[in-house]
């Protein structure tokens, strides 16, 4: 009980911050307008100052949902989607991305951790090091043009749903054996499926190699500031062998620590315009609440599926905006 009064407390507090910093921020908003494509400068004149931020926010809460179900941190989807469709510059949806993953995972990490989801032992060691990378990844994405970034992080995803879509076991992978480092760092588990109404054990396998994964993990999530749920799930059910709904509550609870380090040098930058960002903390972290309550309850056949589709129209719609096509 203590827990859910918390949490209203904290979407109450955010959500006066939220009325408080649009209170006097037209003149930001015009600033964000002349920096954004073109043939979207007429339209913003014709709104209000708060239309955008309002659309933000419902987007964001709609993104929320899925993104715990895909087991992806919102920015994913955030970043090809708001600068696709909403006029403000790649460079600060970019900051805002990595900012809404984190805020989406922090909301729905507590709660799939409580449910036994996701897993302390196989999060920690990934965490450690894709955080780490990450740092690198963010000065490497900001230095690069955004169109080349944007192009490879299409190409990357694409490349990762055609990988799932050939997969056959995903939602419970066969593993005989676990490897020895899996085995020395004791991670394994038991978790309750409510879908079929009895406890499955699980274990995993060729941690070497996924850690090493995680590295290039680490690189990819802090260059494109997306986060890195889109292929850390992946990584952990076709790799490592852990089951579906282990793998994306875990890359949910993932994020929270690996987007942590690639935010601070995007806010070290001034990528981070607060216009975007705390409409969009506020409606992914509402989301994430819901996300959490329909992931306990759906089918993983289901999950898999809504991770290719997820993926898939997010790797799309960036491959064709770097590509100047779409």
């Amino acid at each position: 009980m203590l827990s859910t009064k918390l949490k209203f407390s904290y979407v109450i507090i955010s959500t006066i911050a939220f009325l408080i910093l649009f209170m006097d921020i037209s003149t930001v908003f015009a600033t964000t307008a002349e920096a954004a494509v073109e043939p979207a400068v007429p339209e913003v004149a014709q709104h209000v100052w708060w239309y955008w931020p309002l659309i933000l926010l419902i987007l964001s809460f709609v993104l929320g949902i899925f993104a715990v179900l895909a087991g992806v941190g919102g920015g994913v989807l955030y970043v090809p989607i708001v600068s696709g469709f909403l006029p403000f510059h790649l460079d600060f949806v970019r900051g805002a991305g990595l900012i809404v993953a984190l805020a989406g995972a922090l909301a729905a990490g507590p709660g799939l951790l409580r449910k036994g989801m996701a897993d302390l032992r196989l999060a920690i060691p990934m965490a450690l090091i894709a955080s780490t990378c990450a740092i690198g990844g963010a000065m490497i994405g900001l230095a690069l043009p955004t169109n080349v970034v944007q192009t490879l992080l299409g190409a990357t995803i694409l490349g990762i749903v055609a990988i799932m879509l050939k997969a056959k076991k995903s939602e419970f992978p066969n593993v005989p054996k676990p490897d020895a480092l899996s085995q020395s760092l004791r991670i394994m588990g038991v978790y309750h499926e409510p879908t079929l109404g009895k406890d499955i054990k699980w274990q995993i396998h060729r941690t070497p190699m996924g850690l090493g994964l995680f590295v290039i993990i680490g690189v990819m999530a802090g260059m494109f500031g997306l986060g890195a749920g889109w292929a850390n799930v992946p990584v952990l059910n076709l790799l490592l062998g852990a089951p579906i709904k282990i793998s994306v509550a875990t890359s949910k609870f993932l994020l929270s620590i690996t987007d942590t380090s690639a935010a601070w040098i995007y806010m070290n930058n001034g990528a981070v315009l607060p216009l975007m960002v705390v409409p969009s903390v506020v409606g992914i972290m509402l989301g994430s609440f819901i996300g959490v309550k329909v992931l306990t309850v759906t089918k993983p056949a289901v999950i898999r599926i809504l991770v290719i589709v997820v993926l898939g129209v997010a790797g799309l719609k960036a491959l064709l905006k770097g590509l100047g096509i779409g």
